[in-house]
């Protein structure tokens, strides 16, 4: 009976302080229990005493992580924010990505940021939709995959059949790591294959093991017809699926696979023992002119994401950075590689949920945020001084194109800072068009935005509406051929604008007047992802 060999968890190094970083995040379709895995995890690493639900009844607390007024009156995470703590001699850094459909791009962002993902998946449910998509983004970047498989504790589908659908869906080897006994109401704990043990659904140890097949000497389940079930189809899986190897793992290959409920805290100590024990300590970074490895001795890092308005008695604007090497220390002056400025950075900090403190000192795997007054947008790379641009952080062509309406003509200076602090956040993408003077926002999902017009209203005290403009598709476009670019630009004027980094862009009626006019211009490229620089 093959079992997983426990001294495969890597010895910890402590010589160098970021071989002690883990930073992840966590993703999932909407609903499948995400933020309250995220309460459960805070709770079980001791960062906070009670966990909270996310709709809270009057007078509980609501969660840590979702602090906007739009994500407490729906319910679902729309920001991605990040939380710190320590577990086990670790430092855990915890980003915090936005489950809901219409989020690809922040949430895209937030894992160029990490270096590993824990994937939620609801028992009932199987593999949807978004879990898909976040799961391909994952895949782009070969990040190491721990499958959590939420919700054991209500009717859901078997084990086997679980498995089953996420190979072959994902295209994804499995170990099992935490076996369920039962589902639903007969659910009564699991086995634990790496501290060999069968376990009630509150933590008690009910028995110990060295093979498998020990257990069925213990009478107390040997005699239980659910636990035998379990155990067999436990074995059925273990002759199916490969050994649980660290390098393949680490190479986003084969992902160990726990059960368990978010809810009831159920598995929620054994994820964290997975994840500190075998995830990935910071990995290099992909960057030009050259990957920047962890443990280089100068300081770099990128802006992931800029958050405005996170405290509502200050109208910050804080850059969340991931340092990629080198030793930060507060106060200490970096280089923005886009603007070839200089800034001291004097009040960088840490978060925790919607807490935060000076951040004294960080390292390769921190995640440091830095308030500035939008010298920061989301792609720039911060430097000793080297010339070096970290790659990989895109933007994508928006689905829907609306043109902005301000209801108050005198608000326009407003507006349009507004829409320009928006756009550098990364909340929206805002275009000019080259003929007429009209704002034009490109979003990649209805939600962004309701939030887009939630948002400057509330925080900018301008009332926007949207309209149709007769628009579907947004191109990039470039050549090499400069003078080609010029005239396609000068004969498309009309259906031409600028992004904010003035960079030109074609709007087209619909899909096929967008294939139109790549077979007019073969030597144009229309992109549909664009470098943020």
């Amino acid at each position: 009976m093959s079992m997983i060999n426990v001294a495969e968890a890597a010895p910890r190094s402590t010589a160098e302080p970021f071989r002690l970083r883990r930073t992840f995040a966590i993703i999932s379709h909407p609903d499948a229990g995400k933020t309250t895995l995220t309460e459960r995890l805070l709770a079980a690493a001791g960062a906070i005493q009670q966990a909270g639900a996310v709709r809270g009844k009057a007078g509980q607390r609501s969660t840590r992580s979702d602090w906007m007024e739009m994500e407490q009156q729906r319910g679902i995470s729309i920001t991605s924010s990040v939380m710190t703590f320590d577990y086990d001699g670790l430092t855990l850094n915890l980003l915090d990505t936005p489950g809901h459909s219409d989020f690809s791009e922040d949430t895209y962002r937030t894992l160029t940021a990490v270096d590993a993902a824990i994937m939620v998946i609801d028992a009932a449910k199987g593999i949807e939709s978004q879990t898909l998509k976040l799961f391909e983004v994952c895949r782009l970047r070969d990040i190491p995959i721990i499958t959590f498989i939420n919700k054991v504790d209500r009717e859901g589908l078997a084990p086997l059949d679980l498995i089953d659908e996420i190979q072959s869906k994902l295209a994804l080897d499995l170990t099992p790591v935490l076996w369920p006994i039962g589902q639903g109401v007969d659910f009564s704990g699991y086995m634990d294959l790496i501290e060999k043990r069968v376990v009630t659904p509150q933590g008690k140890t009910l028995a110990e093991f060295e093979a498998l097949e020990d257990l069925l000497d213990v009478s107390e389940l040997a005699d239980n017809p659910v636990f035998m079930t379990a155990l067999e189809t436990l074995e059925m899986a273990q002759a199916m699926l490969p050994e649980f190897d660290l390098e393949t793992f680490h190479q986003g290959h084969l992902s160990p696979v726990l059960f368990g409920s978010a809810l009831k805290g159920v598995s929620v100590a054994e994820l964290l023992r997975t994840l500190g024990d075998w995830g990935p300590e910071p990995r290099p970074q992909p960057a030009l002119p050259a990957p920047i490895a962890p443990e280089e001795k100068k300081v770099t890092g990128f802006v992931f994401k800029v958050q405005a308005n996170m405290d509502a008695n200050h109208r910050d604007r804080i850059a969340f950075v991931r340092l990629c090497s080198g030793t930060f220390e507060r106060g200490m002056r970096l280089k923005n590689v886009r603007s070839g400025k200089d800034m001291a950075v004097s009040n960088p900090m840490f978060f925790f949920g919607n807490n935060r403190e000076l951040a004294e000192e960080a390292v390769a795997g921190d995640i440091v945020g830095i308030p500035n007054h939008g010298t920061l947008s989301v792609g720039d790379t911060l430097t000793e001084g080297a010339n070096i641009n970290v790659t990989g952080i895109p933007n994508f062509a928006p689905e829907i194109i609306r043109r902005v309406r301000l209801t108050d003509h005198m608000k326009t200076k407003q507006m349009s800072k507004a829409l320009s602090d928006l756009a550098e956040e990364g909340v929206t993408q805002v275009f000019r068009r080259m003929v007429g003077a009209d704002w034009i926002v490109g979003v990649v999902g209805q939600l962004q935005l309701e939030v887009l017009a939630s948002r400057v209203a509330k925080e900018y005290g301008v009332p926007i509406t949207f309209e149709t403009l007769g628009y579907e598709v947004a191109r990039w476009v470039e050549s090499d051929d400069p003078e080609e670019l010029k005239r396609f630009i000068a004969a498309q004027k009309v259906n031409m604008a600028e992004d904010r980094t003035e960079a030109p862009v074609f709007l087209a009626q619909n899909a096929w007047w967008a294939d139109r006019a790549k077979q007019d211009w073969p030597k144009i490229r229309f992109l549909t992802t664009k470098e943020r620089h």
